[in-house]
Formats: C-alpha cells, sequence, structure tokens
C-alpha cells in the first residue's frame, strides 16, 4: 500500500465506524429503529440491553427570563422556554404555576356550540390550532363538551336537519356552507 492510499483507508474505516455503531453498554450493533415518538438507535441485543439514543441530537435551549413580564396568575416572571412541540411563553414558578402565553391570536368567532344548546348550557366554539399548526374549532366547555369541528362554523342553522350550525369549506368551485351533520347532504354555494 503506497503513501497516497493510506488516507483513503482511514477514512473509509471512519464511514464504517460511523454506518456500524456499537452499543456502548453490550458492545452489540446499534440499529434505527421506529417508535411513536419517530425514529432513534436501539441495541440489536434487545430485550437483554434496552441502550437507546436519539438519531440527530437536539440542542437543548436554557429558559430565557423576559424582563418586565409578569404573570397574570402569579407575579412571576415568565420565560421563553422549549418544550415538546417546541418553543413557548411560560411561568418560571413552574410546576407550582403552570401558565403558558396563547401565542396564535386567535379571532372570536360568537357561534353558540350546538351540542351545549341541545343539553340546555351556555358554550361558544373558539377558534384554536394543534401541535401541527392545524386551525380547529371546539367548545370552550371542554373538558365537558368534547364537540369538534375542523372547518369554519357560521351561526346559521340548516334548513334541512336544524342544525343551529354550517360549516364553511372552500371546494375547487369556490366556498360552500354545507352541514356538518354526517346524515344531513345540505350544501349551498356561499353568498
Amino acid at each position: 500500500m503506497t503513501k497516497a492510499d493510506k488516507p483513503l483507508f482511514t477514512h473509509h474505516e471512519h464511514a464504517l465506524e460511523k454506518a456500524y455503531q456499537v452499543c456502548p453498554e453490550c458492545g452489540s450493533e446499534l440499529t434505527i429503529k421506529n417508535g411513536k415518538s419517530g425514529a432513534f438507535l436501539g441495541c440489536s441485543n434487545y430485550p437483554t440491553c434496552q441502550f437507546t439514543r436519539a438519531v440527530v441530537e437536539h440542542e437543548r435551549v436554557e429558559d430565557k427570563v423576559l424582563p418586565g413580564s409578569e404573570c397574570p396568575l402569579c407575579q412571576s416572571q415568565l420565560a421563553v422556554k422549549q418544550g415538546r412541540y417546541g418553543m413557548f411563553i411560560g411561568c418560571t414558578n413552574y410546576p407550582q404555576c403552570h401558565h403558558i402565553e396563547d401565542s396564535q391570536t386567535h379571532e372570536d368567532i360568537d357561534v353558540d356550540c350546538p351540542s351545549c344548546a341541545s343539553k340546555k348550557l351556555s358554550g361558544k366554539l373558539k377558534e384554536k390550532t394543534n401541535r401541527f399548526g392545524k386551525t380547529f374549532y371546539s367548545c370552550d366547555n371542554y373538558p365537558k363538551c368534547k364537540y369538534v369541528l375542523n372547518n369554519e362554523p357560521v351561526a346559521q342553522t340548516c334548513p334541512e336537519c336544524q342544525w343551529p350550525v354550517l360549516i364553511k369549506r372552500t371546494m375547487a368551485s369556490g366556498e360552500v356552507l354545507s352541514c356538518p351533520q354526517k346524515k344531513c347532504t345540505y350544501k349551498v354555494k356561499a353568498i
């Protein structure tokens, strides 16, 4: 082997070392596995060895206190924190105080919850955002009322089934108002 070949050989060994990583606990090969939280590296000697490691190491960000901010519940300072679903603003007095600032500004739609209305309760549908950024509309009496709509509700009664709410959907033909009840087929072009 010449001197020119030697650097190529060491780079190749290094690449194989990365491809076939070994478990630091038992020396077996690490393999990529999938779990409910996504892909991870796990020991091939499982269940005897239960070593796991993230495929991509994420850098942990320290909480950054926001000067001049005040928690509306306990008057402690607020801080920018990193959580399971990303960055958020929360109280520095956690776990005694569970206050989290609402990062999305939702417009008030002022539509009564039809499920609560049928039970003689006063609930309103509110615009919310899930952890993936998708907008949905749910009752503000949650968890007592679990009524949810995926499309924007409109305070109009369905002429076919008398359901007190219609939903606004965008179709290929334009905006359409339709009944959210599965058994009802009412649909009209929005004005």
